[in-house]
């Protein structure tokens, strides 16, 4: 964690699913690259195998559903690794002001930022930005809402 403190583990060991409530074939993170209180960053490389791919274009319902999926993933690392509690599961609150500049296609690797742009008690406001590469290709505001239901086994 950012804030004064060191991350109590390697991100680059940490395996997504330990943090995610979905399973494959819907998981549209590969990694967890950086994760504090406010910015958390993803990888994902889209694969022919993606259910989401039209012809060689992901979808643009993939893209948002991997912005949540990086949100679910800071909640995932915070409630695991810094809280030392199971990994809860969060709905999709509301998505303003997508905006996809073009869409992914097959090869390329998605890097997601969110920022945390208010939180209060279980909800969150997150700005979103993917890349590939330099380019932006898609931004949002996707308000998150976390429960206290717990997802699955979340143990290494």
């Amino acid at each position: 964690m950012n804030s004064g403190m060191t991350s109590p583990i390697n991100l680059n060991e940490i395996d997504v699913l330990t943090l995610l409530p979905q399973r494959r074939p819907f998981v549209m993170i590969d990694h967890l690259t950086y994760c504090d209180q406010v910015l958390t960053t993803t990888t994902f490389e889209v694969r022919e195998d993606n259910l989401f791919l039209d012809g060689n274009i992901l979808n643009s319902c993939a893209v948002l559903e991997n912005i949540a999926q990086t949100c679910a993933a800071r909640m995932g690392y915070l409630n695991k690794y810094v809280y030392r509690e199971k990994v809860k599961l969060g709905f999709i609150g509301g998505i303003r002001n997508f905006c996809l500049q073009r869409p992914a296609v097959l090869g390329e690797t998605l890097t997601t930022t969110i920022e945390v742009i208010e939180e209060v008690m279980k909800m969150i406001l997150v700005n979103a930005y993917v890349r590939v590469g330099d380019e932006t290709i898609a931004t949002a505001e996707m308000k998150i809402a976390q429960t206290d239901i717990e997802v699955g086994k979340n143990d290494e």
